[in-house]
């Protein structure tokens, strides 16, 4: 009996403590989700390092975001690379190239497709497939696999703080390449005008349609 009673006390005690954890892993994801829910917009200084296919490169930059559906990266090194989202377009060019690659938004595939999930209404949960929530000291990370990007995307990776913002994200392809992004300096909410967002195509430069180079 007493034996009996002992089991059901460590199975009590069990199920006690996987729903104290459940609870803390969506409160952290409600956290993301609310923080970013009430953004309009976002600025930010960022790192990108890209390992894979035989190179290991690191860029640097200042990333904009405005609600809805706007993104703009402006790389400082390499200097004048950039990569707008317009809302109907990616476009992605870099000096010197004689033509500037041009993707409609909705067939977006590319590293930088995720953060779109923080131009909406952000729910990680239906964003992502499979997550999972680890704590890293002061951090939390979460990890999981974005709808639609199953073929390409083999795990998004975020590092966030407990207020919910993300202060780092990493992808891995199924190719095993790896981009990590880590973000500093963010700026929230501050009046961001559409022509930031806004592609203006180089005198003598063409137009075309297609994927976006690594």
């Amino acid at each position: 009996m007493v034996r009996s009673v002992l089991r059901a006390a460590v199975f009590c005690f069990g199920c006690f403590g996987s729903l104290q954890a459940q609870m803390q892993d969506d409160a952290i994801l409600h956290a993301v989700d609310a923080h970013y829910d009430h953004l309009s917009s976002l600025t930010a200084s960022y790192t990108e390092h890209y390992t894979g296919l035989g190179m290991d490169r690191t860029e640097t930059g200042t990333l904009l975001l405005r609600k809805p559906g706007r993104m703009r990266w402006n790389y400082a090194t390499p200097a004048g690379k950039v990569f707008v989202l317009d809302g109907k377009f990616g476009w992605f060019y870099t000096p010197g190239d004689a033509q500037v690659q041009r993707v409609p938004a909705k067939q977006l595939d590319d590293v930088r497709s995720p953060l779109r999930l923080l131009l909406g209404h952000t729910q990680l949960k239906r964003e992502l497939e499979n997550v999972r929530v680890t704590r890293v000291g002061s951090q939390t990370v979460i990890r999981g696999v974005p709808r639609g990007m199953e073929q390409r995307m083999k795990e998004l990776e975020l590092t966030v703080e407990s207020s919910g913002v993300i202060d780092r994200l990493r992808l891995e392809e199924v190719d095993g390449s790896a981009t990590e992004f880590t973000f500093s300096e963010m700026r929230e909410n501050i009046p961001l005008p559409a022509s930031d967002f806004t592609f203006q195509v180089p005198a003598g430069v063409g137009v075309v349609n297609g994927l976006p180079p690594v």
